[in-house]
């Protein structure tokens, strides 16, 4: 495990128009995940290292005899928004072009594709009309199912930092996020009643004469119907506010502030993606904007917030099961002629294809019997992940390309194909505001390890159809994949890159970030914006207003499971954290799987903070520490995604996930599931370290991995009493050098020591709260010989000399919460003061709402 301080640090490249140099914590601390450990550094075939020649010929044959066996849809192929767009390409037109299979999906089908379905059934096309700069320009910024400043960090401080007077901010969210401390009005509403809210919204606006007349008239059809369907769903604010579970005065407050400002931005995203209604949230907040004529204007506009890094670059080339290629669908009239006439083909596939959750289902069934699964995690990331597993262990043929050796995924492959890890990728990417950026290698590729294209194409190879993917490089795959956005567009498909086909391999190397569409070769481009002169890609021109109906939650709650389930994103960890977790510092802030629950809910149900509880759907269970949130409604509970079966023994939010679809998206719901909780009944909680991963001669009901720098570290529990004197060389690994033993207490601390070396530390007691933090001894295993003050002190877990940081607020700069609360009580008063004593909150900001926080705290106190 390498130790950060060794490494050079990472800086953001300052011209770059989308974080002008600003990094989050994770991308600050990316050279702290590219190292080589973990690695996926040769083939694998059914567990046995492969060269290359032999793994694609496994490759090839498990596809060649499956579609002559069972026909082109018995293969899939589920990719990835961490792939980029050269990658996603060839991947595209393999299965679609050649292969003939339409079972082609992408994990951004769980987080942006209830957003693609409602701008193609508003505009016409999956295109997001404004930019960045808007969220600064706006004057109302409204934030629906976005907590931005955990999950896009850098664009919140955008947000932050635009502030001025008379401006306002409205954040639309059951949970109280980090987020809304920026909010002038926080709209907690019930779950799932988003589309009550912006049905209100627009019979609001009909009824005190705040619509667009003129717009409506000139660029829009189906207002009548969308209207009748709003005043059904939401007659008048009363209902909106019993529906919404809000006061009258918030939702009448929310309406008037929006019917009053013409520079209103709605910013969305995955709280309300993910959900049965999804696209119908969607649309119901740009029937809003459509009514009031705020569509592709400075500082105003519906705002799709993405979840993933290339999920737009993914839906240009057809990433998505039911989209062909270069933004044409598979009924778009002559698309699936003019695509094959193009890629030099007789036909392509016949789609559309599965959609993720009924891919698997499919691979459950048997009738998908090679599925290509890369850069991804399935096996963790899809709800009811236990039956993906499954589908997995059963499918004849399993390939996963990934650059990571171990994931829940990779355990059920029978092929593995070693690919390049991001800083090892050179290629494209487009980000939410349309902007094509270049992703440059600045890593060398490790001996056998491959670029995801390299690999497509070499398989291709293998199959027969070589000359349709002779690439040498990922400048070659662009300009095909732009030569496509052009070819035969005389309008109809906005996307459209013809100004980028003949960039030379210099240009290309050159390129600067461009936002689409791109219609001449000058680099200039009015593509900032677009829809702004009311022309829209439909087939009269003109934007459709979509009839919202009221959609209930299909995983309602009942006497069995009577919680509802919230799951989403922590700060300072990535999608399932095979990469993320590997950062000692990704870990400081919440280094295990936890439930958020309001203290009446806490009371009630007798659960206790800082200890371990346990949700249950079906014979499934989640297992976290309890963390009190009074910005969590009564009956309700959040949970973290993040956690997966390398890291914790029973942390997999998807678990607790059915396999509950948007009707129109096929997006997954994940903001409204159910379970039952209790407590997790553990006798005894421990902390143990060890200087090196070894195989495992302890055992405990549970576990949680939590890399450190110098060591690994795990958190255990148990239910059933042990006693240590017998036990503690199974968790040791041998003798114990230093013991405390207090039965009386249920506390017990050891330590074993080699060569003067610092071996393992094990730290239990009943309660957890009492059990040290590990940042101290972690250092003590960096040490070459053990001090003897260091020995003294091993069993208190702390120098008495050295002040104790506390828990870790400030990723960036590991400021802990003892180490602020001694500056707050100093006299610092503000956040920028403890900015410029403790650098906290100096980098990304994304801890500024809990610095803010604990100030707000000691006023309060002292008051």
């Amino acid at each position: 495990m390498a130790n950060p301080d060794t490494r050079k640090p990472v800086a953001g490249d300052a011209n770059h128009p989308a974080n002008h140099g600003r990094l989050c914590v994770k991308g600050a601390s990316l050279h702290e995940t590219t190292g080589q450990e973990g690695r996926l550094l040769y083939p694998l075939v059914r567990g046995r290292k492969s060269d290359w020649d032999q793994a694609l010929d496994e490759v090839a044959g498990a596809i060649r005899n499956s579609i002559e066996t069972y026909g082109p849809q018995s293969v899939a192929f589920y990719l990835s928004g961490q792939l980029l767009t050269e990658d996603y390409y060839v991947a595209n037109k393999l299965a679609k072009g050649f292969l003939r299979t339409a079972n082609v999906d992408t994990n951004s089908r769980l987080c942006m594709s209830s957003a693609v379905a409602a701008h193609k059934r508003a505009f016409g096309a999956d295109v997001v009309p404004g930019c960045y700069e808007d969220l600064e320009l706006a004057d109302l910024l409204v934030l629906a199912g976005s907590n931005a400043a955990w999950a896009h960090p850098v664009l919140y401080q955008r947000m932050k930092a635009a502030a001025q007077e008379g401006r306002r901010v409205v954040v639309i969210d059951p949970r109280r996020t980090a987020t809304s401390e920026l909010a002038d009005l926080h709209l907690a509403l019930r779950p799932g009643t988003d589309t009550v809210l912006f049905n209100g919204l627009l019979s609001w606006l009909f009824d005190q004469g705040g619509l667009d007349e003129p717009y409506i008239d000139a660029h829009c059809q189906a207002f009548d119907e969308a209207l009748v369907s709003a005043r059904a769903a939401a007659p008048d604010v009363g209902s909106v506010a019993e529906q919404c579970d809000l006061s009258r005065e918030d939702v009448e407050t929310f309406y008037r502030w929006f019917a009053s400002t013409p520079r209103t931005v709605t910013g969305f995203s995955q709280g309300v993606n993910q959900s049965v209604a999804g696209t119908d949230k969607g649309n119901a907040i740009i029937n809003c904007h459509l009514a009031t004529g705020r569509v592709g204007k400075p500082g105003a506009g519906p705002f799709s917030l993405t979840g993933q890094p290339n999920a737009m670059g993914g839906r240009e080339v057809g990433g998505l099961a039911n989209t062909l290629a270069a933004h044409m669908d598979y009924d778009s009239p002559g698309a699936r002629s003019r695509v094959a006439g193009f890629w030099g083909t007789s036909q392509v596939a016949d789609g559309p294809g599965l959609k993720a959750v009924d891919m698997f289902e499919a691979v459950h069934r048997g009738d998908i019997r090679v599925i290509w699964i890369m850069g991804t995690n399935p096996a963790v990331s899809l709800p009811d992940s236990a039956r993906v597993r499954v589908a997995l262990a059963r499918c004849p043929t399993v390939i996963v390309s990934d650059c990571v050796a171990h994931t829940d995924t990779s355990a059920l492959a029978d092929i593995l194909l070693p690919a390049a890890g991001w800083g090892e990728k050179d290629g494209t990417v487009t980000n939410s505001e349309r902007r094509i950026s270049r992703q440059r290698r600045f890593l060398p590729l490790p001996a056998e390890v491959k670029p995801d294209w390299w690999i497509i194409s070499a398989v291709a190879g293998k199959l027969g159809f070589g000359g349709a993917f002779d690439y040498g490089k990922p400048a070659d795959i662009f300009r095909e994949h732009a030569a496509l956005s052009a070819h035969e567009n005389r309008g109809e498909r906005i996307f459209n890159l013809a100004g980028l086909v003949n960039l030379t391999d210099n240009d290309y190397d050159a390129l600067e970030p461009v936002q689409w569409p791109v219609l001449t070769g000058s680099g200039v481009t009015d593509s900032t914006r677009l829809f702004a002169d009311g022309r829209f890609v439909t087939d009269n021109h003109r934007a459709r207003f979509v009839a919202i109906n009221t959609v209930l939650p299909e995983q309602k709650t009942c006497d069995d499971y009577p919680m509802v389930v919230n799951t989403g994103r922590i700060r300072d960890q990535w999608h399932t954290m095979t990469r993320t977790a590997n950062a000692p510092r990704l870990l400081a802030h919440r280094s295990e799987p936890f439930v958020e629950i309001h203290h009446h809910d806490m009371a009630r149900l007798n659960l206790v903070e800082g200890h371990l509880a346990r949700l249950t759907l079906n014979n499934e269970q989640f297992v976290g520490r309890v963390r009190q949130s009074d910005g969590q409604r009564p009956g309700e509970v959040f949970i973290p995604i993040h956690w997966n079966r390398q890291f914790a023994s029973s942390g997999v939010a998807t678990v607790l996930t059915e396999s509950v679809t948007d009707p129109v998206s096929g997006q997954p719901e994940a903001k409204h599931g159910r379970a039952a909780i209790k407590p997790f009944r553990a006798s005894w909680h421990g902390r143990l370290l060890v200087r090196r991963e070894r195989p495992r001669r302890w055992a405990s009901d549970y576990w949680c991995h939590v890399p450190l720098n110098h060591c690994d570290s795990w958190w255990v529990a148990g239910r059933q009493p042990i006693t240590w004197l017998d036990a503690m060389n199974d968790w040791l690994g041998g003798t114990a050098h230093v013991v405390m033993s207090d039965p009386a207490q249920g506390c017990f601390r050891a330590a074993r020591i080699v060569n003067g070396q610092l071996e393992a530390v094990f730290m239990v007691d009943k309660d957890p709260a009492r059990i040290p933090d590990a940042g101290w001894l972690d250092d003590c295993f960096s040490e070459p010989t053990l001090s003897e003050s260091s020995r003294r002190a091993l069993l208190a877990a702390r120098d008495v000399d050295v002040e104790d940081p506390g828990a870790i607020i400030c990723s960036c700069f590991q400021v802990g919460e003892h180490q602020i609360g001694a500056a707050i009580a100093g006299g610092v008063g503000s956040v920028a003061a403890l900015g410029e004593q403790l650098r906290c909150g100096t980098n990304c900001g994304s801890c500024i709402p809990e610095l803010r926080h604990l100030i707000e705290a000691s006023v309060s106190e002292r008051a």
